[in-house]
């Protein structure tokens, strides 16, 4: 089995400098996200029916006692509870009446306030007095049921549809930015064993997961996908090798755990419960060190305008969708060295994508050649409102490098920035999201000023997905790709000084697979010998191929 790399050029001159740099540009934020408990007894209530009592019960989900052990003193809600018997109305809908209308502040007090058990769980701490702090709420399986489809836009009309969900997630948004001093818990509704709206829910959850917060600016609202982790035995929503990890396979949108009708079973309640609670005390000790400072005022949020495909004359707001590889589009075209015997293809692939078309790049790149899919604008667009870029990939095998590459300036005077991808075990088998900020990308080592740090998010002329090789060795494979979008503008904290810059720690819309290395550590006396070969090598392709990229 072949390991996809990218251009001797850059892999091994990168390679060298990462080596004798004494702070070198890693490819992820490499410090382990704080999964530590509270170090005191926190209050946490918990809105759910009958799924949500079984996982917290002891000896079925044991989510209540496993909570109680890392230091959260947990009481919930439960049918009847509360003014109104708010607690009976618990589905997608009902959630405005929580969170977003004139009798919210009545229910709000009561909720903070409650410290009482309406399901059976172990609850060893004493009430440490005071209110709530942190709110979980959760929909039951009926309201995986969405009609509609799966691009639908926000709609303030309807009941248990995609565009009415999307509304109501937006309008209660508001009330949480109103109490930074309270932690906001959404758990996504669990799958049912029925397909017929297997596909809208999974569309749902996932906008929920990376774009309803993607320009919220606060930490104090974060998202559980409870629904993932229930379709799938490998679909996992967790914190793993101190990253957070967010996988699934496209199409399996269905319940896995069943008990005889659509409660989770016992094994699936109890996998959530491990998941789900190092993820809670993360989402916690980030909202702590964070401290917002007071209320924030929400502009009103319109109803989202429907996805666009991507197009080279259009210019994508921020966070807007800049290529979805719906079947037909023309866009992206392929290049390689023509003086190699090697192919490189890309194409739309209709019914292969996360919820459509996906784009297929299939390379057979010649030993010491290259090969790149590009898409080009025919005039600059401005960026510089977003921080990055994502999309989601699979590769046709682990360990698979590759690079996403950004251009900037005319054809004559192009510049090219690029950053290298390594193709993580379970981007074989699911759609893994990758999350780069503009401060990832640096210049191509085959160009001028070699490794210069990208600042030209104003005037982007184009991108593309690029392979090369090592030194006399072919690359031969495939790589699927879809919804390249930009990220939100939310400002991200300035570096130390003297300092690279490096990614945030992963938020819950960036919930996916953790950015790599370009390489793993290796010795640091074998860098002036890599440093010595890579810069001969890049000297001689450079002259040999000027002017043949596109």
């Amino acid at each position: 089995m072949k390991t996809l790399k990218r251009n001797p050029i850059h892999f091994l001159l990168v390679f060298a400098l990462a080596l004798i740099s004494a702070a070198p540009r890693p490819a992820a934020n490499t410090q382990s996200l704080d999964t530590t408990p509270p170090d005191q007894v926190v209050k946490l209530i918990f809105i759910h029916h009958s799924t949500g009592e079984n996982w917290l019960t002891d000896g079925y989900g044991d989510l209540g006692r496993t909570l109680d052990q890392n230091n959260y003193f947990v009481s919930d809600t439960n049918y009847g509870w509360g003014p109104d018997s708010i607690g009976d109305r618990t589905d997608i809908p009902n959630w405005t009446e929580w969170f977003s209308s004139g009798e919210t502040e009545r229910y709000m007090q009561a909720l903070l306030g409650e410290n009482g058990q309406h399901s059976s769980y172990t609850r060893s701490l004493s009430d440490p007095g005071g209110e709530n702090e942190i709110i979980l709420f959760k929909s039951c399986f009926p309201n995986s049921a969405l009609e509609g489809s799966p691009d639908d836009p926000a709609d303030p009309e309807g009941w248990l549809t995609v565009g009415h969900a999307k509304y109501v997630y937006n309008e209660i948004l508001g009330y949480f930015a109103n109490r930074p001093d309270k932690l906001f818990v959404v758990i996504t509704a669990p799958p049912l064993s029925d397909p017929t709206y297997a596909a809208n829910a999974r569309a749902f959850n996932e906008w929920l997961m990376h774009d309803w917060l993607s320009e919220y600016p606060l930490s104090n609202v974060v998202v559980f996908d409870f629904y993932t982790v229930l379709t799938g035995r490998g679909h996992h929503h967790r914190i793993e090798n101190g990253q957070i990890e967010h996988t699934f396979s496209p199409g399996a949108n269905t319940l896995v755990y069943p008990s005889g009708d659509d409660h989770p079973s016992e094994e699936g309640s109890r996998k959530a419960t491990e998941e789900f609670v190092p993820l809670l005390n993360y989402y916690y000790q980030r909202w702590k060190a964070d401290a917002a400072p007071g209320p924030i005022q929400l502009e009103p949020n319109p109803p989202a305008e429907p996805a666009q495909t991507d197009a080279p004359t259009a210019q994508p707001g921020t966070s807007g969708l800049i290529a979805a590889f719906e079947a037909g589009e023309s866009a992206w075209e392929a290049y390689h060295d023509e003086a190699t015997p090697g192919t490189m293809t890309c194409q739309p692939e209709a019914g292969a994508g996360r919820s459509g078309a996906s784009l297929l790049l299939d390379f057979n790149i010649s030993a010491n050649s290259w090969g790149t899919c590009a898409m080009f604008f025919e005039a600059p667009q401005d960026w510089s409102a977003a921080q990055g870029l994502a999309f989601y990939f699979r590769s046709a095998q682990a360990g698979l490098l590759f690079d996403l590459d950004l251009y900037a300036g005319p054809p004559e005077n192009r510049e090219t920035y690029l950053y290298t991808i390594e193709a993580p075990a379970e981007s074989v088998s699911a759609w893994t999201r990758m999350e780069l900020r503009w401060s990832d990308f640096h210049r191509a080592s085959w160009e001028e000023n070699a490794d210069a740090p990208f600042d030209k998010a104003s005037q982007v002329m184009g991108l593309a997905f690029g392979f090369g090789t090592l030194p006399d060795a072919p690359n031969i494979g495939s790589l699927r790709v879809d919804d390249v979008t930009l990220l939100g503008s939310a400002p991200v904290a300035a570096p130390p000084s003297d300092q690279p810059t490096q990614p945030p720690a992963a938020t819950p819309e960036d919930a996916g697979t953790p950015r790599r290395p370009l390489l793993p550590c290796g010795s640091g006396a074998l860098a002036p010998l890599f440093l010595f070969g890579a810069v001969l090598w890049t000297r001689k392709k450079r002259d040999d191929n000027i002017g043949k990229y596109p």
